[in-house]
């Protein structure tokens, strides 16, 4: 069987915990913040653990050896 590669795409925007669980960073926090409410902008602060279905895709298909 031949080595499956690694989407680059995924590799910058996704990272394992010792656990296994995919973590990721919260959306809409790049430009029009100004008409986002406070509390949004507070919930998108650091790192947020993907969803089990979104995981098992990520982990299958874009990150064969994560």
């Amino acid at each position: 069987m031949p080595k499956l590669k690694t989407k680059s795409g995924a590799k910058k925007r996704f990272r394992l915990t010792a656990t296994g669980k995919v973590r990721h960073n919260v959306a809409n926090k790049r430009h029009g913040l100004r008409k986002r409410p406070k509390k949004m902008k507070r919930q998108a602060r650091g790192t947020a653990i993907l969803s089990k279905p979104d995981a098992r895709i990520v982990t299958r298909h874009f990150l064969p050896y994560a």
